[in-house]
């Protein structure tokens, strides 16, 4: 390698941690989600209900825009297909930026056949739910779409799928998760939500289910002060777009950065940085007591599988001594066990962390070959299960 690229690298590696590790708030690590954002976007002020109350959220989606005229990440995956009418119709709510409508219509108009046959009888619940309701909002508002006459038969079949979920769960039901109410912003006006179910089922922190575009449109319904405060605790914290959930772990945040530079070849560049990180992490671990990580929350319980599992496998990788019970500890608990299960879909990504945390298993260690075997047992059960789905046509919860 030249000495100039050298320099380089070494520039942007002084530039980078001069803007990152370890004071900067860990949520300008979490990618906004344009989808959550566009929806605060949708909130209109309560003194001028002609503009919109979050104008900062409305800026990012205007200024978000890819050059192929999509919102997101990836521009041909379904994710995109549905942020981008959420923007769109942000955007068109406020009677702003004709052009980044027209390209954002002309994206998934022209998309859609192309993204939607790459996963075709295989969407995930969650699609089946938002993207029809997009799709009738913004004919609601006055959007004229115009799909291809071959993508008709194809969406009509969508919104079927999507009526027989509407049929068949109720609102809040321990069958899946998360349940419809999570999805309020999407469900259909024929969907009959009271504003006592809304209030109802508010977190304590005022959000609906810490979903912020679940919540903007609860408190857009309700006119909720707790979920109003909610909305705009978001904001404050997110300035550069929200993210899909909120509140997050920070330091699983931290971890998630941590391992991303490492499975991008970057760690030793961040050496120090990386390592005040993993202390801080392992002196918590210390002094936490493990037993009582147990909860009854669906979310807390993924949520905190993920980070031990993650913590476990950096912090060996790295030297630290630390005991497997720190995230082997779902096993002793019958009731964890059961959701996991009954939920397999939601735990896809918690299970396979700790499966990649027992490839750092030390001889004698039982509880990990325990924990090894339960993930491997429940992946095997989610990946036949999609098979299936995929060969019947059914949706993937």
């Amino acid at each position: 390698m030249g000495l100039s690229k050298v320099s380089n690298i070494e520039a942007l590696v002084k530039q980078i941690k001069e803007e990152m590790l370890p004071d900067i708030d860990p949520y300008s690590f979490v990618s906004a989600s344009a989808y959550d954002t566009a929806w605060l976007a949708m909130v209109p002020a309560d003194s001028d209900q002609t503009c919109p109350m979050f104008k900062e959220c409305l800026e990012w989606v205007v200024n978000n825009q890819t050059k192929v005229g999509c919102w997101g990440e990836c521009v041909d995956t379904i994710d995109t297909l549905s942020a981008t009418l959420a923007c769109v119709i942000a955007i068109h709510k406020w009677s702003i930026g004709p052009n980044n409508i027209k390209r954002g219509l002309d994206f998934v108009q022209e998309n859609a056949e192309k993204i939607l046959r790459k996963t075709e009888d295989h969407f995930p619940r969650w699609f089946t739910i938002i993207f029809p309701g997009m799709i009738e909002l913004a004919r609601k508002v006055g959007i004229q779409l115009a799909f291809p006459s071959q993508l008709n038969a194809f969406l009509l079949d969508i919104f079927h799928k999507r009526q027989l979920l509407l049929d068949t769960e109720e609102l809040i039901g321990n069958q899946y998760y998360p349940p419809l109410l999570s999805y309020l912003e999407a469900l259909p006006p024929s969907y009959d939500v009271s504003e006592r179910d809304i209030t109802m089922n508010l977190n304590g922190d005022g959000s609906l289910f810490q979903s912020p575009a679940a919540t903007a449109s609860a408190f857009m319904a309700t006119g909720n002060e707790r979920s109003l405060s909610y909305l705009q605790t978001v904001v404050g914290r997110c300035a550069n777009g929200v993210p899909p959930t909120f509140p997050m772990d920070e330091e699983l945040i931290r971890l998630c950065l941590v391992n991303q530079l490492q499975r991008l070849g970057l760690a030793n560049h961040f050496t120090h940085e990386i390592e005040e990180i993993l202390v801080q992490i392992y002196r918590n671990y210390k002094t936490l007591e493990w037993l009582d990580k147990a909860s009854n929350n669906i979310v807390d319980v993924g949520i905190q599988l993920h980070k031990d599992s993650l913590a476990f496998r950096l912090l060996r990788m790295h030297g630290y001594s630390i005991s497997p019970r720190h995230f082997c500890w779902f096993l002793n608990n019958q009731e964890v066990r059961a959701q996991i299960q009954e939920n397999q879909g939601y735990f896809t990504i918690s299970m396979l962390n700790v499966y990649r945390a027992t490839d750092l298993m030390f001889p004698g260690e039982n509880e990990v070959e325990e924990a090894r075997s339960f993930c491997r047992k429940v992946l095997e059960k989610i990946t036949l299960k999609d098979s299936s789905l995929a060969s019947t046509g059914l949706n993937k919860m």
